[in-house]
């Protein structure tokens, strides 16, 4: 029986492109229940290929895959042609291909008026590729030139061609994440690590029901709040007759109404791998031990929405990309023996802004972002200043939120920083987040004009402050005499 896609589509308010690319999305979730079934290694390679570039062509149609195997393509022939510097060129590479990929469709007015194309998978496919690369490439270091998470992932020898495809279509993680290592995927194809017969394996169905019922009620809290706050009031002349604290808690709602968009596709992401299995990341020290799922989490919903920090908001939101980018660009760019600063997260920051594609707002979001971490790292400066508790420093001993907290012993005061840190991310992180939804840069100039540009303006001041204020030094106890 055909499929009535356009009623169907207008029942739940969706174009028919993205209702297809949906159904497709969450047939991920029996298609990787049956890869349980398959024969281990060449089998299920050859599984994991051909289901990804099934669901691949019927959600966006044959052009889709052209470009996956153009992006693959990259990866496998820098590896094959050039070993020593094969991550690096499949960075660029791949890279550049995106992008070139993004300017022709214009992705992001597609998906601000309902429509979907193949660059959302693109872009995942991409970290997947140049992960795969550059471990291969460092499988030629020596382990004293290695960090801890190159030596864990690095590649001795190249993957087969149908381990590389296998790897790349697995699962329909391409579609929305999460991003994960070839060497875990080899090591779950073959049995080994933490799939070996020595491991105790758990079941994964209470988990995977978790993970359904936390998406339904992420699409159901989306759907119910999207038509309550459109993006479209940001340039309508009425918005302009609000007051300042009106405005704010509408850019507020307008972020926290999206983000239940991507937990809801995150859901749908992860009971997809931790049914196939894969998503096992190990059992807890606990008694009785419980299995871990760490794999498949691409979203912590608490972690984000209560988060007392922005250097948390990193840790719980887009959870594999964050680690990605933590070990392929912010890692990769601190001199060794030098610590990481303000360059190397801004740096992190415009390569992430540059993946989501190039609109005006992405950039501006993830400048932002740099800016709201680097400024939630010394906005307890304020309160503790103001108790006088800190005097002046030089910029190298630039404050740090956990100095901060946990340089004062009063409970009250801790509380109070904790307060003033939760307000300050709550506010910059959605002001931020207008950019990253309307995109242009009149609409994000608009929006963060009608506050006054706050949420940039106090985590510079925050900034500049860290130069010249510095925490106390940590309230150490007395040691205590022995008596004689």
């Amino acid at each position: 029986m055909d499929l009535d896609l356009p009623s169907m589509a207008a029942t739940i308010g969706v174009s028919v492109p993205v209702l297809r690319f949906l159904l497709c999305f969450v047939a991920t979730i029996p298609i990787s229940s049956f890869w349980r079934f398959v024969p281990r290694t060449v089998p299920r390679h050859i599984y994991s290929a051909s289901t990804g570039a099934l669901l691949s062509y019927l959600s966006f149609g044959f052009s889709s895959n052209l470009h996956f195997v153009v992006s693959m393509l990259i990866g496998y022939i820098s590896m094959a042609v050039y070993r020593p510097k094969c991550g690096i060129i499949t960075f660029f590479g791949a890279f550049g291909y995106l992008i070139g990929c993004h300017v022709y469709y214009m992705s992001g007015d597609a998906w601000k008026e309902g429509g979907i194309d193949a660059t959302g998978a693109l872009m995942v496919l991409t970290l997947k590729v140049i992960s795969c690369a550059m471990n291969y490439q460092d499988g030629l270091l020596k382990d004293e030139d290695l960090r801890e998470a190159q030596k864990k992932f690095r590649l001795l020898k190249m993957p087969s061609l149908i381990e590389y495809v296998g790897f790349c279509l697995c699962c329909g993680s391409h579609f929305a994440g999460p991003v994960y290592e070839m060497k875990d995927y080899l090591d779950w194809t073959e049995g080994k690590g933490l799939w070996s017969e020595t491991v105790k394996q758990p079941s994964p169905y209470g988990a995977v029901a978790r993970a359904l019922v936390q998406a339904a009620i992420c699409m159901g809290l989306y759907l119910y709040l999207v038509p309550h706050f459109p993006l479209s009031t940001f340039t309508n002349p009425l918005y302009g007759e609000w007051g300042f604290w009106k405005k704010l808690g509408y850019q507020y709602m307008c972020g926290f109404t999206a983000r239940w968009k991507y937990y809801f596709i995150w859901s749908i992401s992860e009971a997809a791998i931790i049914i196939s299995g894969f998503g096992f990341s190990g059992w807890t020290d606990t008694n009785p031990p419980k299995p871990k799922w760490d794999r498949a989490k691409n979203a912590d919903i608490l972690g984000v929405e209560l988060a007392t920090s922005a250097v948390q908001i990193p840790l719980d939101w887009n959870i594999q990309v964050s680690t990605w980018l933590r070990h392929y660009v912010y890692e990769r760019l601190v001199p060794k023996g030098k610590k990481a600063g303000f360059f190397q997260l801004l740096a992190t920051q415009t390569v992430s802004a540059i993946w989501h594609g190039l609109y005006p707002g992405y950039i501006i979001f993830f400048v932002q972002s740099a800016l709201m971490i680097a400024g939630s790292r010394g906005v307890l400066l304020i309160p503790l200043s103001l108790s006088c508790l800190a005097s002046s420093t030089s910029p190298q001993n630039a404050p740090v939120i956990y100095r901060w907290q946990h340089a004062v012993s009063s409970g009250l005061l801790k509380k109070i920083m904790t307060l003033v840190n939760f307000a300050y991310t709550l506010l910059v992180l959605n002001y931020s987040a207008v950019g990253f939804m309307v995109l242009s840069l009149h609409e994000t100039l608009t929006a963060y004009g009608s506050v006054y540009y706050i949420g940039t303006i106090i985590p510079i001041v925050i900034i500049l402050l860290g130069y010249v204020i510095k925490p106390p030094k940590p309230a150490r106890s007395r040691p205590q005499k022995k008596e004689q």
